[in-house]
């Protein structure tokens, strides 16, 4: 099924000056970077097309276009994936250059239209905005400020086609309040505060908003924390991010608002779009967000395991660090289990556990076992600070998964040795190492679940 996506709201030139900085000015107490890199790309509503685009969903750009030279190198940009409908017309193009060094944003430097003149120009292009409504299975409302959104045509139209289309509506504290009856809007943290006009927490807020814009549901995006969704006339639901992402984040709100629409054009509810979002977003963000390769993050329901995995190995390997890999059955996790998890993590920059698949487990354990399926392992196991991804193998042992992976390191706790393990000659094809962590004596899945007295019972 082609999902199609109408994407209306402000474009933006952004360019990427990547650089290395091992130096500080002498004249200045401020970083040198030496330039190696420069990339242009669409910004704004321009990115958000783009990153569907990228993914096979058919998207339509609707914007404001200005006649400078800043904004012909956008269209080129655009166009490559995006047909493009300049239905207003810009009075300059804005430009943000972000200075990057090992990914990381050092400097912004905004260039804005001139404020003396109107930021939009000329009349609305009504026709072309009705019929790709016409066509859309949802709408992306992307503001960013710039006055496409707020143009009184744009918005009487939008308010007119609210309730007959699924229209996301990812809000600017510059820009205009959603029209009454979206689907779903969302705002981040600060941006909900600054439409309340009150400081208050994401839980309330995002209420708030969704009775103040009449709103079918409202998710309030708190960065690495979650996202608070409001949904109907319940109370606020919690969607946490499956881990808290410290580098640069950029593009992330454009990520997640595009993977709701898309979510919602494919007939999800407001709860399970936001749902594919916020994984979506944490993987994109895992993958490198706009610096990593395309195609990385967007699954529709989900991504899966092994591309998890593979998207934490290219982000670790890609800033010259080390991978450690770990595996085994992690049918009922136990302080064994947890020490040997934590000194694996030492070893290197990230740790890719690869686990049993149920059937797995059951030719090498017995009819029985395992005791927890498949889905809670690994939701345990993603709960625990040390571990950066999962991958999933069907096989009697990982050899297969690991070849495919190719960690720096494997793992396996003291109780082996490196020349007991089919994995040995394996890692080492690829000049990786077993390295054996402690192991606690005594903690078994076996002889946990061989106890037939309660602990509390027992004498010592």
């Amino acid at each position: 099924m082609t999902i199609r996506v109408v994407v209306i709201g402000d474009v933006l030139l952004d360019r990427d000056i990547d650089g290395h900085v091992d130096r500080v000015c002498p004249d200045a107490p401020v970083p040198v970077v030496e330039i190696g890199a420069v990339n242009e790309r669409a910004g704004g509503a321009g990115l958000a097309a783009s990153l569907l685009a990228r993914e096979g969903i058919e998207v339509r750009l609707l914007t404001a276009l200005a006649d400078d030279e800043p904004a012909k190198r956008l269209s080129a940009l655009l166009t490559e994936r995006v047909p493009v409908t300049a239905i207003l017309t810009a009075s300059g193009t804005r430009c943000k250059t972000r200075v990057r060094s090992a990914g990381q944003s050092l400097l912004r430097l905004d260039v804005e239209p001139p404020k003396e003149e109107p930021a939009i120009q000329g009349p609305c292009d009504v026709q072309a905005l009705e019929e790709a409504l016409e066509e859309a299975d949802a709408v992306l409302v992307s503001d960013y400020g710039g006055g496409v959104v707020a143009h009184p045509e744009v918005y009487g139209v939008l308010r007119r086609w609210a309730s007959q289309r699924a229209v996301v509506w990812d809000p600017h504290p510059r820009g205009a309040q959603p029209v009454p009856g979206v689907t779903l809007a969302t705002p981040n943290r600060s941006e909900a505060q600054h439409f309340c006009d009150t400081a208050g927490e994401p839980d309330q807020l995002v209420v708030r908003l969704r009775d103040q814009w009449q709103a079918w549901a409202v998710a309030v995006t708190d960065g690495g924390n979650g996202v608070f969704t409001a949904a109907g006339g319940g109370p606020a639901t919690f969607t946490p991010t499956p881990f808290d992402h410290r580098g640069d984040a950029c593009g992330a709100g454009d990520r997640f608002a595009g993977t709701v629409a898309a979510a919602l054009g494919s007939g999800a509810t407001a709860r399970d779009a936001v749902e594919r979002a916020v994984s979506d977003t944490a993987a994109w963000l895992v993958a490198g967000g706009v610096s990593g390769p395309a195609g990385a993050g967007l699954r529709i329901p989900w991504t899966t395991e092994q591309d998890d995995a593979a998207a934490v190995i290219r982000r670790v390997h890609g800033g010259g660090g080390k991978v450690v890999a770990t595996g085994g059955c992690f049918d009922v996790l136990h302080a064994g289990h947890i020490a040997s998890l934590e000194a694996a993590r030492r070893l290197g920059d990230a740790l890719i556990v690869l686990v049993n698949s149920d059937d797995s487990i059951r030719r090498l354990k017995g009819p029985d076992r395992p005791v927890n399926s498949l889905a809670d392992r690994l939701q345990v196991l993603r709960s625990l600070r040390c571990v950066d991804a999962v991958a999933v193998f069907d096989d009697d042992d990982p050899c297969r998964l690991l070849d495919e992976l190719r960690p720096d390191i494997w793992t396996k706790g003291g109780d082996y040795t490196a020349e007991m393990l089919p994995e040995t000659p394996v890692v080492s094809e690829w000049g990786g190492r077993v390295v054996l962590v402690p192991y606690l004596a005594g903690r078994s899945t076996t002889s946990i679940l061989n106890r037939t007295t309660p602990i509390d019972e027992r004498t010592v």
